[in-house]
């Protein structure tokens, strides 16, 4: 099955990519719609960067920069997402009927689980060492960090589900490069292993590589863009990711016709 795309459209000022690039609501909403245009199915909406040289933003201030994009984006029948560890502002996109959720946290507040448990929005519950939080510096071993995932999504998953919050409205997303650790061998131990993954919880997983830290340490380039992320795109897809979310969605849309046509075997 071909993996579903995400396209990031970062309304932030210092995002580690394109910090700035989107404050304006103008020039989010047509990014959006020109990744929209590209092929990416679905919108994540982020107002508040995680990276490690980030500045927290007040859930105020992430709903002054969401509202005007998600409302026109809706008007249009676009599908949105809502990245942001907020209660606040999970809880007003909740009300605004956004798609889905996505938390970097995944989702930890049970004072939330009530509201999430009425509505019909999909939830990216991800996986990160630190817990809490925007991402730092931790460094976990290739040979430690699958089990590291794997009980985090059981306690996390048990106590969702024990909320009625139904089980196939969740996504697994298993976290990237500092999210994982400061060692790139580790996130490529986790998109090795997500077969193992999905057959563990039966549940869709989603792989955000796009630029991460670990390519470019990788590389050796202070730019992980282009084709370093379209490489580990494709490799997750091989290796059974659901959803892939990306910075372009037009290359890795075209980079997947051309893995699933060169992977199928057509009939005479």
């Amino acid at each position: 099955m071909t993996p579903s795309i995400l396209s990031i459209v970062n309304l932030t000022e210092d995002s580690f990519s394109d910090g700035g690039l989107f404050l304006d609501p103008a020039a989010a909403i047509a990014q959006a719609k020109a990744e929209a245009a590209a092929g990416a199915g679905i919108l994540d909406l982020g107002a508040a960067a995680s990276n490690i040289a980030s500045r927290p933003v007040a859930p105020d201030e992430e709903i002054r920069r969401l509202a005007p994009v998600v409302d026109a984006l809706h008007r249009d029948g676009l599908a949105v997402s809502i990245d942001s560890f907020s209660p606040a502002v999970q809880h007003w996109a909740l009300n605004r009927g956004v798609a889905y959720l996505n938390d970097i946290q995944g989702f930890p507040f049970p004072e939330l689980y009530a509201d999430l448990a009425a509505s019909k929005t999909k939830l990216i519950v991800m996986h990160s060492v630190q817990g809490r939080g925007k991402a730092t510096t931790v460094d976990v071993s290739p040979e430690d960090i699958l089990g590291r995932i794997v009980g985090f999504f059981e306690v996390r998953l048990a106590a969702l589900t024990g909320a009625g919050i139904e089980r196939e409205r969740l996504i697994l997303d298993p976290g990237m490069g500092f999210f994982l650790s400061s060692d790139p061998q580790t996130s490529f131990e986790v998109l090795r292993r997500l077969p193992e993954l999905k057959r563990m919880f039966g549940l869709p997983v989603l792989v955000g590589v796009s630029r991460k830290s670990f390519l470019r340490k990788l590389t050796g380039k202070s730019s992980a863009a282009g084709a370093a992320t379209l490489a580990a795109e494709l490799f997750a897809a091989q290796c059974g990711a659901d959803y892939i979310r990306t910075h372009e969605a037009g290359p890795l849309a075209d980079g997947l016709t051309v893995w699933r046509g060169a992977t199928s075997r057509n009939q005479p």
